[in-house]
């Protein structure tokens, strides 16, 4: 999964972000979905989320439940 469709995506999902701060060196940041911030059904560069910590960013991947 690539984060690229907001139906793969859903509250309580652990998965990898990239930050607002970290797209030129693609650092990724690990977290649980807390709410989906992309309307749309695809987004190419990934859907926005915000993660429980309150960190928002685009997801990069996610890990299987």
């Amino acid at each position: 999964m690539n984060g690229q469709y907001r139906k793969d995506i859903y509250p309580g999902l652990e998965v990898d972000i990239i930050l607002k701060k970290d797209q030129r060196s693609g650092t990724r940041t690990r977290g649980i979905v807390q709410a989906i911030l992309t309307s749309s059904a695809f987004h190419s560069r990934g859907i926005k989320v915000r993660l429980e910590d309150g960190q928002v960013g685009r997801v990069a991947g996610s890990s299987p439940v």
